[in-house]
C-alpha cells in the first residue's frame, strides 16, 4: 500500500522528501551556502543537513546543485552518516570533500539503487558544464558516462521525478515514464541567447516544455522549481499556470512558497 510523501522546498532545485510516517529523509540538490546573489537564504544550515539527512542526491556538479561547501560542512558534523549519490563522473569530487568513499554512490541511468528504504532510479538529464559543451548528456567529458542526471525517488510506493537541470530530449517521457512518477519537479527558467552568450548560463526547459513533459508523463502534479533564486536566471510560475489553464487544463500545478512543505497522498489510480 502506498504511503505519503512530504515535499519541503529549500529553494532553487533543493527539496527534502520523506514519508511522514517514517523512513529515510532524502535531500535533492540542497543549495545552502549563503551568497549576496541569492534572493533568499536556505531554511536549513549545512550542520542541520549533516544531522538529519539519510540520503543526499545531487544531479550534477554546478554549485547550486552540488553545493561543495555545504556538503563538506555537513560531512564534518559529529554522527553524520548520510549517503551521497552523484553521477559517477562526479564521485571523485565528492570524495575530495571528506565524505568517506563507502558512503559515496556513483549513479548512472538504468542502474536503480535500493538505499535505506528508498528506491532511486537515475535517469539522463540533457545539460552541460558550460555552453561550450551544452546541450548533451556529458558523455564526451566523461569517458562515455552520463554526467547529468535526474532521479525518480520511490518512497513506499509514492514516486517523484526530480529533473535536475535539463532541457527536453527525445524519448524523455518514455524513459522517465517507465517509473510511473506521481509528481514531476521540473525547472522552468528556460534559456535564451543573452544568458547563454553573456553569462555562459546553460539553460533549462521553459514553462511550456515543462508542462508538456508533465502531461506526457501523466503525473498527478507538476511542481515548478529553479525559477526564483537569481534575478539574472528567472522563470515565472504565473506563465506556467496561465499556459496550463489555457492548453492543458487537466494538469495540476503546485507552486510551493519559500520554505513551505506539502504532503501528497496518491489515490489508487494516480500515476502514469
Amino acid at each position: 500500500m502506498s504511503g505519503s510523501m512530504q515535499l519541503w522546498w529549500l529553494g532553487q532545485a533543493g527539496f527534502r522528501l520523506c514519508d511522514p510516517a517514517g523512513g529515510p529523509r532524502i535531500f535533492l540538490d540542497p543549495f545552502l551556502t549563503s551568497s549576496p546573489a541569492r534572493n533568499w537564504d536556505a531554511p536549513i544550515s549545512a550542520e542541520e543537513l549533516g544531522r538529519t539527512a539519510d540520503l543526499i542526491l545531487c544531479s550534477h556538479e554546478h554549485s547550486d546543485h552540488f553545493d561543495a561547501p555545504a556538503l563538506k560542512a555537513a560531512a564534518r558534523v559529529p554522527g553524520a552518516s548520510f549517503k551521497l549519490v552523484v553521477p559517477r563522473p562526479v564521485v571523485e569530487l565528492a570524495v575530495e570533500l571528506g565524505i568517506p568513499s563507502e558512503r559515496v554512490v556513483g549513479a548512472q541511468p538504468g542502474e536503480s539503487l535500493d538505499l535505506d528504504g528508498a528506491i532511486v532510479h537515475p535517469v539522463p538529464a540533457r545539460h552541460g558544464v558550460a555552453m561550450a559543451d551544452a546541450y548533451n548528456f556529458g558523455a564526451d567529458l566523461s569517458g562515455g558516462l552520463t554526467r547529468y542526471l535526474g532521479y525518480v525517488v520511490d518512497l513506499h510506493g509514492v514516486r517523484a521525478y526530480h529533473a535536475g537541470d535539463c532541457v527536453p530530449y527525445p524519448d524523455q517521457a518514455a524513459i522517465v515514464g517507465a517509473y510511473r512518477p506521481h509528481l514531476a519537479l521540473l525547472p522552468i527558467n528556460g534559456r535564451d541567447f543573452y544568458r547563454e552568450t553573456e553569462r555562459n548560463v546553460v539553460g533549462n526547459m521553459d514553462h511550456r516544455e515543462a508542462a508538456r513533459l508533465a502531461l506526457d508523463l501523466g503525473v498527478t502534479a507538476l511542481v515548478p522549481m529553479h525559477w526564483e533564486m537569481f534575478f539574472h536566471n528567472r522563470g515565472f510560475p504565473h506563465e506556467l499556470v496561465g499556459y496550463v489553464a489555457d492548453f492543458m487544463p487537466e494538469l495540476t500545478v503546485l507552486t510551493l512558497g519559500r520554505n513551505r512543505r506539502f504532503t501528497f497522498t496518491p489515490n489508487p489510480d494516480d500515476g502514469a
